[in-house]
């Protein structure tokens, strides 16, 4: 499939929006929080950090609200439910102020430290863009062995079914413009899979993306939150939806020129 090159005339985003579901992440978030302030600060990039509580029933919304006093670029939500990751975050696109958007974990799995990198892009004129810890310059750091097999497995079925070239549609660590997350919509997946669904509809509705090497962390405190074989079929769901989007929708999804 060619990849749509970036518009000459898209101008560069004004704000960018941070997105992190949080759920029992008292372990971590004031880290996550401060560290990913500290580097969007140095580089000067106009930031909110959006951190939806998703049903925590520990203190990581009292951690929240005490961050907030001293970092006000913080932006907490409660998200009363129902609950799941993919419904949080959309919720952050809800709420957000920003005319771009990370989304990113609250583990600090993924590294703060890469975030200039999707903002040089999407200022480039790119819709979206991707992150894969699976090209050059890109890893992984204690990933578990059974994980990541059916990672690259699931990934490369992907790949086969949608001709696209990315190698980590999986991965959730990824930029849009505001105005291609309003094309995305309606956005189905409730779940982890909502990380497979914006991506797909990203490529397959037209919208320009590129890709970059990045870095993933298996967390260091807390407990994962994604339970393979509860996803698994929820996966293979949002994909199949994707695919027969691509070849029988007509175009009637695709974005305007």
């Amino acid at each position: 499939m060619p990849q749509p090159v970036p518009s000459n005339d898209a101008s560069p985003p004004q704000l960018l929006t941070v997105v992190i579901p949080a759920r029992d992440e008292e372990g971590c978030i004031a880290r996550t929080v401060e560290h990913l302030h500290l580097e969007l600060s140095l580089r000067e990039i106009p930031h909110e950090i959006l951190v939806v509580d998703d049903g925590s029933t520990d203190s990581t919304w009292e951690i929240l609200e005490e961050i907030k006093t001293r970092i006000p670029q913080l932006a907490p939500v409660r998200n009363p439910g129902p609950h799941g990751i993919g419904r949080a975050i959309r919720l952050g696109f809800d709420r957000m102020k920003g005319d771009a958007a990370v989304i990113m974990m609250a583990d600090e799995s993924d590294d703060p430290r890469e975030i200039p990198g999707y903002w040089d892009l999407l200022c480039e004129g790119y819709d979206a863009v991707f992150g894969s810890r699976f090209v050059k310059g890109g890893g992984v750091i204690d990933y578990p062995r059974h994980k990541l097999m059916l990672n690259r497995m699931f990934n490369f079925f992907i790949r086969i079914l949608f001709r696209h070239g990315h190698n980590d549609t999986t991965n959730a660590f990824k930029a849009y413009r505001k105005s291609t997350l309003d094309g995305l919509r309606p956005l189905l997946a409730p779940h982890f899979n909502l990380l497979v669904e914006l991506p797909l509809k990203t490529v397959i509705r037209g919208y320009s993306w590129t890709s970059m090497p990045i870095t993933w962390r298996n967390r260091r405190t807390g407990v994962a939150k994604l339970k393979i074989r509860e996803m698994g079929s929820r996966y293979l769901f949002i994909v199949l939806y994707c695919w027969l989007e691509k070849y029988f929708s007509r175009g009637d999804y695709h974005k305007e020129s």
